[in-house]
């Protein structure tokens, strides 16, 4: 999924915070939450490679082999992190997907789990020339780019939360 699930409260006063405190403690008590930190960035860096080594590829022909594996292993790494996203997802906010904190969020990295999909039946099925499957793969690139800036949104704000005490489950639901 994405940045890293880490989080946000967007808009009025009266809104859900991003966390509760029981949620918060959560958050902070499991693994999940470092294994989202490691491979948010990680699969970042992926992405800025692939990049490169998709433009490369479309302006001068040379590196189809590179711009491929690149592709692909920033497709096996946006599987893992939306795996063990849900996993995290479901141990913070007890459902796998579509918490209310990270419901935007969740729907857009559907999105971009379907391109990023599209561009592995493409290139496994020989469905489209090389040329347009690096260009299905740079859309890809560009969902994950929106997606991953919503993270990081979330993440400045679970910053911003965390500097003000959270409020209980039971306060959130008066």
């Amino acid at each position: 999924m994405q940045a890293s699930k880490s989080g946000s409260q967007s808009g009025s006063q009266s809104a859900r915070p991003l966390y509760t405190a029981e949620e918060r403690a959560r958050r902070d008590g499991t693994r999940w939450t470092l294994v989202q930190g490691v491979l948010a960035p990680l699969q970042f860096l992926v992405f800025l490679i692939s990049v490169g080594l998709v433009l490369r590829f479309l302006q001068t022909g040379h590196g189809e082999a590179a711009a491929t594996a690149s592709i692909v292993v920033k497709t096996l790494l946006l599987y893992t992190i939306m795996v063990t996203g849900c996993i995290w997802e479901k141990v913070v906010f007890g459902r796998y997907l579509f918490a209310p904190s990270f419901f935007w969020e969740d729907v857009f990295s559907m999105l971009v789990l379907a391109l990023h999909t599209a561009y592995l039946l493409a290139l496994f099925s020989g469905a489209l020339p090389v040329r347009e499957q690096m260009l299905l793969a740079l859309a890809a690139y560009a969902a994950y780019a929106v997606n991953a800036a919503q993270f990081l949104l979330k993440l400045r704000a679970a910053r911003l939360q965390s500097a003000r005490p959270a409020p209980t489950a039971d306060e959130v639901a008066a």
